[in-house]
């Protein structure tokens, strides 16, 4: 993995200014720390940083290649899970590859498949070509925007980056928040509504979208959408298909020049990754490496929830003694957590999920330490079923996304006449309706279907893309590449067309996914009920989160403490602890959301308009 940011101007050389393109460069050096590069010429300024996966001794970008009396330069982050096949076909169009990397098989297959190259690619990716014959610039990003890109226009020139940071290291580009922002923060946050980036006129290249940048005009265009289509065969057919789908996933993911492991909780998610993984190590001799997180304190504390119904210490002490894998276990403490809240808000841009965020960031350091890639089981939820509002009929029936249990919490501790909670109310669900009315349905689907259908697509357009957005971030500040093998459009596509009665069969979350794969995991694992990410129980770090933000509220200069509603947030304070968000966000996440809210007013000079 790597970052890429870039300045485009055909009309004024004079804007591709060399010490901003480097400054905007330094703020991802994070993203890859082991080379970078700089391509400047009289109408682009490419700049990336690489975290070395593939080729390690090769694939230096920014990459030049001519073919056929024409000049290409890429900058490119992700990897391609298809690059055999693609090489292959590519050989067969006269190319000569010189290097190993996906790098120069995605600059080729722009060259010779031009705007259809993005569908070609089966993978994470956000890239830049320029194409100098053309005088033109191509951008393009993943179906499910596994990997981040942003960008902002100034003037004449075209500015994009991996990350927000970048692109507010211009001195032309200030971090505003209009109402729009002020809404996604306090109704929707850590989604936010897809395009966007919360902060005015910084927006996101949408996932499964290429642009290009021709004549000052950057004209975006949608790749690749999920299709609703006839299921044709049997629950057989269904099972053998998916169990296909998700292998040959996995074994894709699991090639890399550098060391590779698993993040293993017990559940049944990491699990199937971890034993395909683990049976593919020990048929080449070796011993997969696995970690589970834990938090000290919690086997004192733990509480459980209908989203949250057990802890995964035991589970993945079990499948990795099962599976004889070299397992890890990472404990993490409340002060580490509570201290990374901060750099959390840093390398997400915003302020995401509070301790969720913080823990995985702080994992992720302790995985670099003996690792560089793993593989996560993030989005088989989203896909195959497992969230209760797939189940629930009454948490489809609001009209309002089913995660927020509560869209009231949070936006009713501040000054109303700043954040206007009814207009805002009513923008949010106007989104949420549009988005179901996106959805793609067929006449002869049935109510369960149908149900089944929103629920798919609400999730992966929104509640996945901000769980792929945490794992990118927090792992990416340490330099660790996490793979999602079940963020395969193939598995999505093939998935969102299978009766909703074999994904539910009896009653069972997900039972398709666990019928597909009985054969990999003991019973104790395949028959788990679903639990989510760990977070921490000890009642210590609501104590501490609630110290800190009731210091913060000290400061005069805070922008927190003049928009917020003293006496609603002292309510709030008294209130049980309650699930509000998800899964896992409930009081002390909100407390500490706060806190990074706080901090992020701060840090990133936010001017609320």
């Amino acid at each position: 993995m790597c970052s890429i940011c870039g300045i485009i101007d055909f009309k004024n050389k004079d804007n591709l200014n060399k010490d901003i393109l480097l400054e905007m460069g330094k703020e991802l050096s994070h993203r890859g720390p082991d080379q970078n590069g700089v391509f400047i010429n009289d109408k682009v300024a490419f700049q990336h940083n690489r975290l070395a996966i593939m080729d390690l001794e090769n694939g230096l970008q920014p990459m030049t290649r001519y073919f056929q009396g024409n000049e290409y330069t890429i900058i490119y982050n992700g990897e391609i899970y298809n690059t055999p096949e693609l090489k292959s076909e590519l050989e067969s169009y006269g190319i000569e590859f010189k290097t190993n990397c996906d790098t120069e098989v995605v600059l080729y297959s722009y060259i010779v498949f031009k705007e259809e190259c993005a569908e070609k690619l089966n993978g994470i990716f956000a890239f830049a070509v320029f194409d100098k014959n053309n005088n033109e610039v191509y951008i393009a990003r993943d179906r499910f925007g596994i990997k981040p890109l942003f960008y902002t226009q100034v003037g004449t020139s075209l500015l994009f980056a991996s990350e927000i940071k970048a692109l507010l290291k211009h001195p032309k580009v200030n971090a505003n928040l209009d109402k729009e922002g002020l809404w996604q923060l306090f109704y929707l946050a850590p989604m936010k509504i897809s395009g966007t980036s919360v902060f005015k006129d910084i927006h996101e290249v949408k996932p499964a979208h290429f642009g290009i940048y021709k004549d000052n005009h950057f004209d975006l265009k949608q790749y690749w959408n999920l299709e609703a289509k006839e299921f044709v065969g049997t629950e057989k057919d269904a099972i053998e298909n998916t169990r296909y789908l998700v292998t040959d996933a996995i074994n894709r993911q699991l090639v890399s020049d550098a060391p590779l492991s698993t993040f293993l909780s017990g559940g049944l998610d990491s699990s199937i990754i971890s034993s395909v993984a683990s049976q593919k190590y020990k048929n080449e001799g070796n011993i997969l490496g696995t970690y589970s997180f834990e938090y000290k304190g919690n086997k004192e504390n733990f509480k459980n929830t209908i989203f949250q119904p057990q802890s995964d210490d035991e589970y993945a002490r079990y499948l990795a003694h099962y599976l004889g894998t070299d397992h890890r276990i990472l404990t993490a403490d409340i002060s580490d957590i509570t201290s990374l809240l901060f750099d959390a808000v840093k390398y997400r841009d915003l302020p995401g999920m509070a301790d969720i965020d913080s823990s995985l960031l702080y994992y992720c350091s302790k995985v670099k330490e003996h690792h560089t890639v793993a593989l996560s089981g993030e989005c088989a939820d989203e896909i195959f079923g497992g969230y209760p509002w797939f189940y629930r009929k009454e948490m489809l029936e609001r009209d309002f996304f089913p995660w927020i249990h509560d869209p009231h919490t949070r936006i009713s501790l501040f000054d109303d006449t700043i954040v206007k909670r009814k207009e805002g109310y009513e923008f949010v669900k106007e989104v949420y309706k549009n988005s179901v009315n996106e959805c793609s349905m067929l006449d002869s689907d049935n109510a369960s279907m149908k149900q089944s259908r929103i629920a798919t697509w609400l999730s992966t357009q929104y509640f996945m893309t901000s769980l792929l957005e945490r794992k990118d971030r927090m792992s990416m500040a340490s330099g660790v590449e996490v793979r999602v093998p079940f963020a395969d459009h193939r598995i999505l596509e093939y998935v969102f067309n299978v009766p909703w009665e074999y994904k539910f069969e009896n009653g069972v979350e997900k039972s398709l996914l666990r019928n597909a794969m009985h054969d990999c995991l003991p019973d104790k694992i395949l028959n788990r009920k679903k639990s989510p990410y760990p977070k921490t129980h000890n009642p210590q770090y609501e104590e501490l989160v609630t110290k800190l933000l009731r210091e913060k509220l000290k400061n005069p200069n805070s922008i927190l403490a003049n928009i917020i509603d003293s006496h609603a947030l002292d309510n709030i304070l008294q209130y049980e602890n309650i699930t509000w968000f998800g899964q896992l966000m409930s009081k002390p996440q909100l407390i500490a959301w706060l806190v990074q809210l706080d901090y992020w007013f701060d840090l990133y000079n936010i001017n609320i308009l």
